[in-house]
This record gives C-alpha cells, sequence and structure tokens, in this order.
C-alpha cells in the first residue's frame, strides 16, 4: 500500500509541474495582447503630455526668438537712421563744395572785386521779398549799397550795414531797381524790378524795354553795369514772356531769377578792391 502512495505523489507533482508550464507558456503567449491593452492605455497619455511639451518648447523658443529679432531689428534701425544722416550730411556737403567752387569760377573771371562769405541769419520784415539779415556787418568790411549774390546769380544790395549784421534786400523787391541787358545781343533792355502782383511771386518783371527790341522769351538777362551800382554781367535771369504795354510803345518782360529764394544758404557780398569816389 505504501509503495501505491508514493507513486501517486510523484504522479501528483509531475502533472503539477506540467500543469505549471502550461500556464506560463499560455501567459508567454498572451504576453503581446496584454502588453497591447495597456500600451492602447498609457499611449494617449502619452500624447497628451508630449503635445503639451512640444507647445511649452515651441513658445518658449519663439519668445526667445522674438526677443532676438527685435533686438536685431533696433540695431538695424538705429544703423540705417545714422546712414541716413551721414547720408544727407554727404549731400549737404557736397552741394556746399559745389556752389563753394562756383563762386570761386565766378571770382576768377571778376577779379576786380572780393567775395566776402556770409549765413543768412534771419528775414527782414518776415518774408523773401523784404530780404534777409545776414551775419556779416561793417566790422568785416560790409558798407550799404553792396552788391550781393550767390553762384547761381544777382541776389540784390544791402540796405542795412550794423557792426555785426546787415540787411539785404532783394531783386524781388519792387523797390530794387537793375539795370539789365540781354546776353545774346549785349542790347541794355531795360530797368528790372521785382513783382508785387501775389500771382508772380518770385518773378521780377523787365520795363522800359524799346519797342524794336528783338527780346524773347528764353533769353538770359544780366547786369548792364550802367548807374555803376551792379557790376556788368552778372547773371540775372531767364525771360518767360514778352508783351508790349498798354501804351504799345515800350516793351516789358516776366523774367524768372536763377537764384531760387527758398533755398539760400550762403550769400556773397560783392567788395571792390579799389573805391572808386563817383563825386570826384
Amino acid at each position: 500500500m505504501k509503495p501505491f502512495k508514493n507513486k501517486l505523489a510523484v504522479t501528483i507533482v509531475v502533472l503539477s509541474v506540467a500543469f505549471l508550464g502550461i500556464i506560463v507558456l499560455s501567459i508567454k503567449g498572451n504576453s503581446n495582447i496584454i502588453s497591447s491593452g495597456v500600451g492602447s492605455v498609457i499611449s494617449p497619455l502619452q500624447k497628451i503630455v508630449y503635445t503639451v511639451n512640444e507647445k511649452v518648447k515651441g513658445s518658449f523658443d519663439f519668445f526667445i526668438n522674438f526677443s532676438n529679432v527685435k533686438k536685431e531689428n533696433e540695431e538695424l534701425t538705429a544703423k540705417n537712421a545714422e546712414l541716413e544722416n551721414k547720408l544727407i550730411e554727404y549731400e549737404r556737403m557736397k552741394d556746399e563744395n559745389t556752389r563753394l567752387r562756383e563762386m570761386f569760377d565766378y571770382s576768377q573771371t571778376n577779379a576786380n572785386y572780393d567775395y566776402l562769405g556770409c549765413n543768412i541769419i534771419g528775414y527782414s520784415g518776415g518774408n523773401i521779398s523784404n530780404g534777409y539779415i545776414i551775419d556779416k556787418g561793417t566790422k568785416d568790411g560790409v558798407e550799404k549799397d553792396m552788391v550781393v549774390i550767390t553762384p547761381a546769380g544777382l541776389v540784390g544790395k544791402v540796405t542795412k550795414a550794423s557792426s555785426s549784421f546787415a540787411i539785404v534786400q532783394t531783386i524781388l523787391n519792387e523797390n530794387i531797381a537793375v539795370a539789365a541787358m540781354v546776353e545774346s545781343t549785349d542790347e541794355t533792355t531795360g530797368i528790372l524790378q521785382g513783382i508785387t502782383d501775389s500771382k508772380n511771386k518770385n518773378l521780377t518783371e523787365l520795363s522800359n524795354i524799346p519797342i524794336e527790341s528783338a527780346i524773347k522769351e528764353g533769353d538770359k538777362i544780366l547786369t548792364s553795369g550802367l548807374g555803376e551800382m551792379y557790376p556788368k554781367e552778372i547773371r540775372i535771369g531767364e525771360v518767360i514772356s514778352v508783351e508790349v504795354d498798354n501804351v504799345g510803345i515800350m516793351k516789358r518782360a516776366v523774367v524768372k531769377p536763377y537764384v531760387d529764394f527758398n533755398k539760400l544758404e550762403e550769400l556773397f557780398v560783392v567788395v571792390p578792391k579799389e573805391k572808386v569816389d563817383i563825386g570826384e
């Protein structure tokens, strides 16, 4: 009986081991299914975490990049402003150099005079036609009735001179009279004065022109030198129209000055090297 019990025990152990083996194999065979099930639960959570992380990272990168771009933009704006200022200064110096060179060339062909440079510091009477205030006066050699020019042409004359400043009245004023002539013919044509009509602002009128005069539109007008007030052959302007006066015995012409009175910066006072006393 005892041997039978031992065999039974051995059989039970063997069967138990075999059964456990079958269970283990079954579990291994279904491991993919279990993993898949767990994965299906974890995957959405991982996706949410990943998405949130990427958005936070993207926002952080955006603010860093935005800050860098803003800084670079500010630096570029500052450099651009600096370059623009340098360009403006360059153009100003270039224009000034051109004017001075033209004035030098003019002075070489009119060596009987010295040319005193001066700056405009204000208006006399509040507008162009009443003239300018310049920063040179009697202590600099400026005197009343001295002629004032630019490289472009005639500006006017000094009407008042104090120690450190002077007033220059322009040819746009009707009180200034200049003896003039046509460049192409040397024909003495008449007297040039400013036009008071508001429609002809910054223009002048040449009157008392003989009816037989051949003056025409496009002619260049110069100072004639008559009266010895204005040196001869200073450029004045160009004829833009000619008509016969109301009486029909004289002509008159509208002349546009070569000088742009709205853009004047430097002026030159014409100083005779030798003073001539007309009364002698």
